[in-house]
Order: structure tokens, then sequence, then C-alpha cells
């Protein structure tokens, strides 16, 4: 069995933290160099649930997405639920690693992760990252379809292929609007409108999107929006990071057991639609 050290070498030289945003805690917060390595899980957050699976699932090393400790902090106590989240790790002798912006960056990253699982054919990045002389790494992808579709169509697949979450999928623009190129973004993407604007294409997938940048990004082209949950659009990578580490796994002859998370993680939990039959607009 390998050591969570050469574990960690392999998730690094796929996502190296210095390609990480200088805003970012990426790397390993959890575990012993030394300890030993058979069963790894990946997950989108380093939440208590997922933390509670690893534990059932007798996993050695948790890979998430998201950063535990994004912003400083000044305990661990358990009394917290960050402070017990580490406390379980650490009890339980499972390893915390993060690869965060530097996974979004990656080549295959977690945008390709998305884009492949709306079969969509994956044309450039929408953000290249400057550090990348063949310009396959960055932020975002610009995509094609194999055949037009509707807005309403694409909203539709979105809603079909990415795990379903409370929200599903808004749109803003003509659901019928026909759609041959598309940008997908995993995660919060509405600091991306520039670019996306710049890329030509006629739809943009995302999540987060607030209602202002949505606004003026509508005021500025037919652009479509749709916006997607959060932890939706990050969740297929999970399943693209679980592959790579399963094939460096047999190249190395290690045997490791490589699992998926699941839990939905998502925040949000139910979802009260507007009466149909109801015009839209304000209360008279």
């Amino acid at each position: 069995m390998p050591r969570l050290s050469e574990v960690i070498a392999a998730l690094e030289n796929l996502w190296p933290a210095e390609r990480a945003e200088a805003w970012d805690a990426v790397g390993t917060v959890v575990g012993d160099p030394d300890q030993e390595v058979t069963r790894v899980l990946f997950a989108v957050d380093p939440v208590q649930e997922t933390v509670d699976e690893a534990v059932k699932l007798d996993a050695d090393l948790l890979v998430t997405h998201h950063p535990l400790f994004l912003r400083g902090t000044t305990t661990v106590a358990a009394s917290t639920f960050k402070g017990r989240v580490v406390h379980t790790l650490i009890k339980n002798d499972i390893a915390l690693h993060v690869a965060h912006t530097n996974a979004d960056k990656a080549d295959p990253g977690v945008s390709d992760a998305l884009a492949g699982a709306l079969d969509l054919r994956v044309v450039r990045p929408l953000v290249p990252d400057a550090s990348d002389p063949e310009g396959r790494r960055g932020v975002g992808r610009v995509c094609e379809l194999d055949h037009p579709l509707t807005v309403r169509e694409l909203a539709a697949r979105a809603a079909e292929r990415l795990p379903a979450t409370a929200q599903g999928i808004r749109v803003a623009g003509d659901p019928e609007a026909l759609v041959h190129t598309v940008a997908v973004s995993g995660g919060s993407g509405d600091s991306l409108f520039d670019d996306v604007r710049a890329a030509g294409v006629d739809a943009f997938l995302t999540a987060d999107l607030r209602h202002h940048p949505a606004s003026e990004a509508r005021a500025h082209s037919p652009l479509a929006l749709l916006d997607a949950a959060h932890w939706a659009t990050e969740w297929p990578w999970c399943e693209l990071a679980a592959a790579q580490l399963d094939e460096i796994s047999d190249r190395y002859g290690w045997g490791l057991r490589v699992h998926v998370s699941k839990t939905v993680t998502d925040p949000w939990t139910a979802h009260a639609a507007s009466n149909p039959t109801k015009t839209l607009g304000a209360p008279n």
C-alpha cells in the first residue's frame, strides 16, 4: 500500500498547488505523511456529512474540492463545526486534501467534467492560463454542441444530467432561442461575463448567478443564462478526479479503492415553485 505522501505527490502532480489563486487554501489539511492509504473518498464539500461517510467507508483519505479553512482560524475546538470535522478526521486517521482553483484550471479540470456530463465538445478554455503554452488550461470552457438545441432543451439536458437539487436549472433569455455554442464554468461564474461575451457564445451555464450581474449581462446581449446549483456543477469533477487516481493506482500497482460521495451537500433542501397559472409579476 502507498503512503499518504506518495498519494499526495500524485495528486499534486494533477493539481499543483502553485496554480491555485493567491486567495485560495489548497493542499493537505490533515494527515500523517507516513500513514498507509488503501481507500480514498472524493467529495465536493469537507462537511460533517462527507467526513462521516469517510468514517463509515473506512477511508484513509478524503479529497474535496472546497477548502475547509478558506480564511484564517484561531480554533479547531470540537464545539465548532469545522473543529468537529478536524477532530473526526484525526480520531479516525483520515487525511484531508483539497484541490480547488488549481483543479478549476487543470487540464482536464472542473469545467471539463461539467462539459462532459452535458455531452458538450470542449473547444478551448474560457479564460486561458497564461502559464500554459499549449493553451489547454484555464478557467471555464468554451464548448460546441453536436447539434443545435433550444435554450429550453439545453436546460432540460442539464437538469437531467447533473445531480438533482432543489434549485434545478434557472433560465434567463428566450427559451426557444437556438444554442450552437455554450460556455460553462463549474461553481460561481458571474465574474466571467466579460470573457463570456468576448467568446461570442450563445449561452452560459454556471452557478450562483446574482440579480444585478445577470440583469446587466442580459442587457448587453441576447446571451442565454443557465444557472444551476453550485454543488451540482462541481460534483462531476469528483468522478473525473476519482478516475484519474484510479489510473495512477493501476499504473503503480497500489490497489487503491477509490470512491465518489453521492451525499448531497447542496445547502438548499426544498423549492416552492410559483403558481404556473398566475400571471408573472408582482401581486396587484
